[in-house]
């Protein structure tokens, strides 16, 4: 048996076999015929999609029908939008040096800075290092029919980073690779290396180590874990909140109305406009979820004396297996994980970013016994509210044997300043003595 791969444009692989289940919500099936019906991946859109499908193929049969084992989504870019994985400077390098960086092929899921598989894998499959070089030379190949400048593995896995970098050349000659590829050797292209960057993200544990490293009861339960100048903040902020007449709500999947929805896209739309920016989604897309897979999504809502709806954040989350979930929070899901991703407001409002996107979450989380609540990219303002600093990976592939030394060094330089600032971040957390979670320092 042997592996071998097609290039597909369109999804008719689904029906092929049976798929297993994906690790996010980001990468259901339903996710991405919203991104699809919408118009929020296309041509138009600039994330022109090719799906490759690696197949098992028995070589001693004839006409043996092919078996699917996994597909890797890959789409051709002119652009960086909706990535949250930059890499502008090297945009810039190439355009120095009178060099196209575009077309580049990037594999993530789109508009989404959440880590998880990049594969979707049949049922009864393990992602191994066959089925990664099979997906790896489809990528080559759609880089040398395009003429793409590099691929961009966006927010994988570390086993996905550690199998992609372990299993190519860490070096390269690069005088040999450049001959090799203006005499059109094919072969050269499958020695480039892979190189890995890292970045930090916050994320919340829903697990208290002064009691048994047990779930929390409650969101005062957590607040106990904090130094008691930090336990004040939050107090002080969430009072903030009520005092400017302000109330909060959360609504799940199927009570969540079209007018809910509305106000929402109502206030995720100002977020752009006042950077004079329109919206990656559209209210399409946001209705399409919630037809399709309500079962995934919360909305947390603040309205004003008056009732009205002056914001809204949109969290997914996994649904926990309700064998883990009773009353007393004895378990939790190690897999049941709540994402917050959509955020807005019509106003300017003391405090309400923080208690609609990360208080309501904390409290919804601990309500659904969920393991952890990733709130998105960015800011030091959640680290001192508990989110506990964490690495995130990329893999990237430059085709241009010319820029890949220099960027294989500026991969590993920064490497490096983001484990110092990971280390940093720990050192700041807000966790009494008895309730700080050990630092891992390793990259992954």
């Amino acid at each position: 048996m042997s592996l071998e791969y097609a290039l597909i444009n369109d999804t008719s692989w689904q029906s092929q076999t049976e798929w297993q289940t994906s690790d996010t919500p980001f990468m259901s099936f339903a996710f991405w015929q919203a991104l699809t019906d919408t118009g929020a991946i296309g041509e138009q859109a600039g994330w022109l999609p090719i799906f490759i499908l690696v197949h098992r193929v028995d070589d001693e049969a004839e006409d043996a029908a092919l078996q699917p084992v996994a597909v890797m989504p890959v789409f051709i870019k002119g652009h960086h939008r909706g990535e949250f994985v930059f890499d502008h400077a090297w945009a810039e390098a190439y355009a120095r040096y009178g060099v196209d960086y575009y077309p580049r092929l990037v594999t993530s899921a789109p508009y989404t800075p959440i880590t998880g598989q990049r594969v979707w894998l049949a049922k009864g499959e393990t992602l191994n290092e066959d089925i990664l070089r099979t997906a790896i030379a489809g990528i080559d190949d759609i880089a040398q029919q395009v003429g793409a400048s590099s691929w961009h593995g966006l927010f994988v896995t570390p086993e996905l980073a550690s199998n992609a970098t372990t299993s190519m050349p860490t070096e390269i000659d690069v005088e040999l690779a450049i001959a090799a590829q203006e005499s059109g050797v094919e072969s050269a292209v499958i020695e480039l290396p892979i190189f890995e960057r890292q970045g930090c993200q916050f994320l919340w544990q829903n697990k208290d180590l002064l009691n048994d490293s047990k779930p929390f009861a409650d969101f005062d339960a957590f607040l106990m874990t904090l130094k008691a100048k930090k336990r004040k903040t939050i107090r002080a902020e969430r009072r903030k909140v009520a005092e400017q007449g302000i109330s909060c709500q959360r609504k799940c999947g199927d009570a969540i109305s079209d007018a809910d929805w509305k106000a929402f896209y109502h206030c995720y739309a100002m977020t752009y406009a006042v950077r004079g920016q329109q919206p990656y989604l559209t209210i399409d897309f946001f209705m399409a979820l919630a037809a399709s897979m309500p079962e995934h999504i919360m909305l947390a809502q603040a309205l004003d004396a008056s009732g009205e709806i002056i914001a809204s954040s949109l969290f997914l989350y996994d649904r926990p297996d309700s064998d883990n979930v009773d009353g007393d929070k004895a378990d939790v899901d190690n897999n049941a994980t709540l994402y917050g991703r959509y955020w807005g407001a019509l106003g300017e409002y003391d405090s309400l970013h923080f208690e609609l996107c990360y208080y309501q979450g904390i409290e919804f989380a601990i309500e659904q016994g969920l393991m952890s609540f990733d709130p998105g990219t960015q800011g030091e303002h959640k680290l001192v509210r508990g989110f506990i600093p964490t690495t995130t990976h990329s893999i990237h592939r430059i085709y241009d044997p010319r820029f890949v030394p220099a960027i294989g060094d500026f991969c590993a330089r920064d490497r490096m300043h983001m484990a110092q600032y990971r280390q940093q971040a720990f050192e700041a957390l807000p966790f009494n003595a008895d309730n700080m979670p050990e630092f891992d320092g390793s990259d992954s």
